[in-house]
């Protein structure tokens, strides 16, 4: 299945101490690029992160975020930094005994003091578990949006190659009537100026003219370049480097063709298929 390299996925799960989102955005790229950016927690993920794109995709630059929103309305996901506790204590006893007053630290004040509560009651590696088992999904996710926007470029990249196709063959019902088209535009010449001409002569230039005008090969190899790119198109591998470089043997073609042209029709025929042919180039630069 021809798979599209642009794609967004995004996928989140609430867990006994808070939720998990996982996002990931895919843009085209000549090999596979993965940038990360995860929660110091659960930095033990990135390897995991990797190994699982690798397996799953080819080619593209992704971008995968991963980020923790604590529960703070759930008490199993606090605890109590004692010692900073005992430590704030022991400080405002000194002040009262200095100023000789009353402490005011109530405990809104206590809870509310930097680092008196702490996230140590949260099982990380229990987190790390469920945050693989949602990068599993987000993949999954991630793969049936390239798929279906590789879908919609496969469906321009045929319509399109049916259009080059289309010239190759109209191009094909011009080319007989190229040297006979030649004869007669010499003949009509010399009946102008009211000259004479050998006709072994005559025949030579023809011989010379149909040689430089020839263009069956250039014709023959389009038809075997269209013929590779249907076939790459029904191939469930990878195939955004193939048809990127049958591109370039298309385009190759189509510029001798332009350049061996004599008559006007051949002429834009080939203008035509250059103008295609960077249409699909364009959209094959998206497929993986």
């Amino acid at each position: 299945m021809t798979a599209s390299m642009t794609a967004f996925a995004r996928c989140q799960t609430s867990t006994r101490w808070g939720q998990l989102t996982w996002e990931i955005k895919s843009v085209n790229h000549r090999y596979l690029d993965i940038s990360t950016r995860l929660p110091d927690q659960l930095r033990v993920l990135e390897n995991t992160l990797r190994e699982s794109v690798s397996r799953t995709l080819a080619r593209g630059k992704l971008e995968c975020s991963l980020r923790f929103q604590i529960d703070r309305n759930n008490p199993a996901s606090m605890t109590i930094n004692n010692d900073l506790l005992g430590r704030l204590t022991e400080l405002a006893r000194k002040i009262e005994i200095s100023m000789h007053e009353s402490s005011s630290l109530s405990v809104s004040d206590v809870l509310s003091w930097p680092g008196i509560i702490t996230e140590e009651g949260i099982d990380y590696e229990d987190l790390a578990a469920s945050a693989r088992e949602l990068l599993n999904q987000t993949l999954e996710e991630l793969v049936t949006s390239r798929n279906s926007e590789g879908e919609r470029l496969k469906k321009i990249v045929l319509d399109k190659l049916s259009s080059i196709g289309e010239q190759v063959n109209t191009v094909r019902t011009i080319v007989p009537s190229i040297v006979p088209d030649y004869r007669q535009r010499l003949a009509d010449r010399l009946a102008d100026i009211q000259g004479d001409l050998d006709p072994g002569r005559l025949e030579q230039e023809l011989v010379v003219f149909a040689n430089k005008a020839d263009i069956t090969e250039e014709l023959d190899r389009l038809d075997s370049h269209i013929s590779e790119v249907g076939q790459a198109m029904e191939s469930d591998n990878p195939v955004g480097r193939r048809l990127d470089f049958l591109m370039q043997e298309l385009n190759r073609e189509a510029n001798t063709m332009g350049s061996k042209a004599t008559d006007i029709r051949i002429t834009n025929a080939a203008v035509e298929l250059k103008v295609l042919i960077e249409q699909i180039r364009e959209q094959v630069q998206n497929i993986e």
